[in-house]
């Protein structure tokens, strides 16, 4: 981790420069008033950030910091006896952090479900020994740390056995989900970061373009996402923020596309 580099203070996404940071320029972020700032591992080291491993169920496991850096998400280590996967990686990452993650076995991938959700990947592939980082090839565009670990794929990328990356779009071209068909005593898990947000009420799960900014999807693009979704199998499906469906989640997602296609299309107008 000695190659110098800086990280957004509000999306948490390292890059190679300090230019203004296309992820918080773009409409589904946003920029401080204040402006751009820029913080580094060793400040937030230095600032008393400090990360932990806690397990969520039988070989998956949320990896965290505190304080949060940038958008402040739950990154998650899925356990497979092929090898791991590091998913939606932290703006952080420090010594003892990785001792814990590799305590849980060797990791063969770092991934991120869309750009928002980068962090410091690269900083993760060299802190686990230089392992690749996937990143989805509509939207390699968003890489502001290139990298020889960085590794394109597209539609559907094996992870190893019973785990696989599926592009689905929506929140970014790109955007993806992990599967993991061997989650929950075989019934299988989606891992969506925010492609598919499952909502506070544990029955129901939205779908937006932008989340900070409201700005939502159409019916139809919503449709081709749980079009993609319904070509697997899952009972569970974990967000990025500590939100999960715990169950019947393939039932979940289907009344919740029809709920958001019915407003968008003015279903419901009469109860406003």
């Amino acid at each position: 981790m000695s190659e110098t580099f800086w990280i957004c203070a509000t999306c948490g996404v390292e890059h190679a420069a300090r230019v203004e940071c296309r992820i918080c320029e773009d409409e589904r972020q946003w920029v401080p008033a204040e402006g751009q700032l820029w913080t580094t591992l060793e400040e937030l080291v230095e600032s008393g950030h400090r990360g932990a491993v806690v397990e969520l169920e039988s070989d998956l496991y949320a990896v965290t910091a505190t304080p949060g850096v940038g958008i402040g998400q739950t990154c998650m280590l899925v356990r497979t006896p092929a090898g791991n996967l590091l998913w939606d990686p932290l703006g952080y990452v420090d010594d003892a952090l990785v001792d814990q993650v590799l305590a849980l076995g060797e990791v063969v991938a770092v991934a991120a479900s869309h750009p928002h959700m980068f962090g410091v990947q690269v900083a993760w592939s060299m802190a686990l020994g230089g392992v690749p980082v996937l990143v989805s090839e509509a939207d390699r565009e968003w890489v502001a740390r290139p990298h020889p670990a960085i590794r394109l794929w597209s539609a559907v990328e094996h992870i190893a056995p019973g785990l696989s990356l599926v592009q689905v779009g929506g929140h970014f071209p790109g955007s993806a989900v992990a599967h993991w068909a061997a989650g929950r005593r075989g019934r299988g898990v989606i891992l969506a970061g925010d492609t598919v947000m499952a909502n506070p009420d544990r029955t129901s799960v939205s779908f937006m373009r932008s989340y900070p900014n409201r700005i939502p999807l159409s019916g139809p693009v919503v449709e081709r996402i749980a079009a993609a979704l319904n070509r697997l199998e899952f009972d569970t499906l974990y967000s990025n923020f500590g939100n999960a469906i715990t169950r019947d989640a393939k039932a979940v997602l289907r009344r919740s596309v029809d709920r958001h296609i019915g407003w968008v299309r003015g279903e419901f107008d009469h109860l406003t």
